[in-house]
């Protein structure tokens, strides 16, 4: 009786235990980062006793799954990563813990974070809510092997009076696309592009688009507030993108999101593509590259979309105190060293100098370089409807289906009514 007795007791403590284990969970996008961050988990979990459940899904689900938890009194997650284009909504709806106690009693310093990046994923009207996570601001990559080719040069010279180089402005970087684009298996059918087109609607082609405007010497927004979507620079960086798409893009292109605008170049199939910072790593990794040593990166000319993502911790968690750690143990220097030196997007400023980060990344400080011309994208309340609606208009723009003029006029209003709702104008 007493031996059954123990063994009971023994089976209890150990279902307590177990029961009682940490754990908190997390919901993050299926990037690089997020892989990077699985990698390094045991050594958290050794350090803490908490464990971590990563669910990583795609881009397009997860606002729509995400929602319906911060809505809840308790929700599925204990922390979550926040894009850039949420924060408004989700401060505003109040579903995001403010940070500021944690970080005073913690002494946790944030001026190590790259102001930009602070700015648009960390403080919203004076509180922080989020420490940032990695950045994806954008940027050109190109062929360097064909850029610094002596035929390719003379060629170049000789058709356009321009010497063949890293490109600076926007003029020069087009007759780059012109002159790369080729039918090099005579066949009367191009089959190398000069660029690549990321068109598909939404998302997509609301922040491809957005570096062209930027080409432009265009912006989102008037300094009072006012949209500037069927401006000259505006109208003038479609008329680009339409371009691109008849001519220097492969068939198809204006459907195309990130991932099929990547494998093109990666595939050697084209000279350059104006795309994530955080796709770059991938070009030299023979897993998914056929142009491994090839592929170099540079600022898009007039500044490239400035993006990130943050951490934060929902009102609804249940384990906030377990999520804090967590955060303070990701973005250590120690660990986000770590992640840089797989190949993260880092936003910590002390990582784009580090002797032993250059050494294995050289090209560090062109990123640097990259985030630190980076131009700003519209944020506020309704940025996910805006990016639906004017992606819209963008895509039908871009693909010939609505006459350009008008479709920018279209996103013109479009925009102007979401911030008319959001109280920004009258």
């Amino acid at each position: 009786m007493k031996k059954s007795i123990t063994i009971i007791m023994v089976i209890f403590m150990f279902s307590a235990s177990f029961s009682f284990a940490k754990t908190i969970r997390i919901l993050m996008e299926t990037v690089p980062d997020t892989r990077y961050i699985q990698e390094l988990l045991p050594e958290f979990e050794k350090q803490t006793g908490i464990k971590v459940q990563v669910e990583a899904i795609g881009y397009v689900d997860m606002h729509s799954k995400l929602v319906p938890q911060l809505i809840s009194s308790s929700g599925s997650y204990d922390l979550i990563v926040v894009d850039f284009y949420w924060v408004g909504e989700f401060t505003k709806a109040g579903w995001l813990m403010p940070l500021d106690d944690l970080i005073k009693r913690d002494n946790i310093d944030v001026d190590r974070y790259v102001p930009a990046l602070m700015n648009l994923v960390g403080r919203v009207d004076g509180t922080i809510y989020m420490l940032p996570f990695y950045n994806y601001s954008m940027a050109m990559v190109y062929r360097k092997d064909l850029i610094s080719n002596s035929k390719e040069k003379s060629a170049f010279k000789a058709q356009t009076g321009m010497d063949l180089k890293v490109p600076t402005s926007w003029p020069e970087y087009w007759e780059q696309v012109k002159f790369f684009t080729r039918d090099n298996d005579k066949d009367g059918q191009t089959d190398f592009f000069g660029t690549v087109i990321q068109g598909q609607r939404g998302d997509c082609i609301a922040m491809h688009w957005s570096n062209f405007l930027y080409s432009q010497g265009g912006r989102y927004n008037a300094s009072d507030g006012e949209p500037l979507l069927d401006s000259a620079a505006a109208i003038s960086a479609m008329a680009y993108y339409r371009e691109a798409i008849e001519k220097y893009s492969p068939e198809g292109s204006a459907g195309y999101c990130f991932d099929e605008a990547f494998n093109v170049v990666a595939q050697g199939n084209a000279y350059s593509l104006i795309t994530f910072n955080i796709m770059y790593a991938g070009f030299d990794d023979p897993k998914s590259s056929n142009v491994v040593g090839k592929i170099g990166i540079a600022p898009n000319p007039g500044g490239g979309l400035n993006g990130a993502w943050g951490w934060a911790i929902p009102n609804s968690s249940s384990q906030k105190e377990d999520a804090w750690e967590f955060i303070k143990w990701v973005e250590s220097f120690e660990t986000a060293k770590a992640r840089a030196m797989l190949g993260g997007a880092p936003t910590q400023s002390k990582i784009f100098s580090d002797a032993d980060i250059l050494k294995k990344r050289p090209y560090y400080p062109i990123l640097g370089q990259i985030l630190a011309g980076a131009q700003e994208f519209p944020v506020f309340t309704y940025t996910t409807e805006f990016v639906e609606k004017v992606g819209r208009e963008l895509n039908l723009a871009a693909t010939g289906d609505k006459e350009l003029v008008e479709a920018m006029k279209d996103a013109n209003k479009a925009y102007r009514k979401l911030l008319v709702k959001d109280g920004k104008l009258k």
